[in-house]
């Protein structure tokens, strides 16, 4: 007999949170994670990743539910392989965005994600690709603009991430949102989106609620999906605005974090 799981979906991160730093997932954690969908919860990825940069995990783990993608702009079917919603970036306003931050704090390196199921990530001279993800060498300022957008990456020559993030939303919150998603990683996205709006799209997909929800997380950009969750717990990891706001800290993303408080709430 399976036990009653106290929350019926599951929502966690990928980087610093589900997958550890070589882009695995522990056996222990698969586990607990099949265990407590066999208790009743649904598991979804919500994720800062477009669903190029997503797809190849989620087939890696057998996983075939909705995945919430690009910080929240897409919700993608991956038993499917099919986009479900996509929000693009005006490029308009982010123009507008980049040239106010350029203003205040001098050029930036840039990337950009585009939109759909096989969108390049373009990465323009001096930007820094985390790890080993693929990208697609831009140096034309009009190839950025060329097609639909979902994000836009900004790097800074001396600034760290928070004062690039802090700075970015001051000057040009009115135009995009601004999102932190790791190190290295501050993104400019359409205004109003986050995870949690990706999130709601995706689990009224499944008949599901705030209430209904537990997630996990490890950096800024998970702040708005812990505020609309029943219960945010944050790795041991995590950035420290996000322990700030969460209801728990477990064990980090090489420790099992994740499988430790699952295992918890099924005993």
């Amino acid at each position: 007999m399976t036990t009653a799981f106290p929350y019926r979906l599951i929502a966690t991160d990928l980087d610093g949170t589900l997958l550890r730093s070589d882009e695995s997932v522990s056996r222990r954690t698969r586990d607990a994670l099949a265990a407590a969908t066999a208790a009743g919860a649904a598991h979804i990825v919500v994720t800062g990743r477009a669903v190029p940069w997503t797809r190849h995990i989620l087939d890696d783990l057998g996983y075939d539910g909705l995945a919430v993608c690009g910080q929240g702009a897409q919700v993608y079917d991956a038993g499917a392989h099919r986009l479900l919603t996509s929000v693009t970036l005006d490029r308009q306003l982010a123009g507008v965005a980049l040239a106010k931050i350029e203003a205040e704090v001098g050029p930036l390196h840039l990337a950009a994600s585009r939109d759909g199921l096989d969108g390049d990530v373009l990465v323009g001279p001096g930007y820094a690709v985390t790890g080993s993800l693929p990208g697609t060498p831009f140096t034309d300022a009009s190839d950025l603009w060329a097609a639909p957008l979902n994000k836009i990456y900004i790097q800074h020559p001396s600034l760290g991430d928070d004062e690039l993030a802090e700075t970015a939303r001051r000057v040009a919150g009115g135009f995009v949102s601004v999102a932190m998603a790791g190190a290295g990683i501050v993104e400019l996205l359409p205004l109003g989106l986050s995870k949690a709006t990706g999130l709601s799209l995706a689990a009224r997909r499944l008949g599901m609620k705030a209430a209904d929800t537990l997630a996990f997380g490890d950096m800024p950009n998970d702040v708005p999906m812990f505020a609309w969750a029943s219960r945010g717990v944050a790795m041991a990891n995590a950035h420290e605005e996000l322990k700030a706001v969460a209801d728990e800290v477990t064990s980090s993303n090489e420790e099992d974090g994740i499988a430790e408080v699952l295992e918890r709430l099924l005993s």
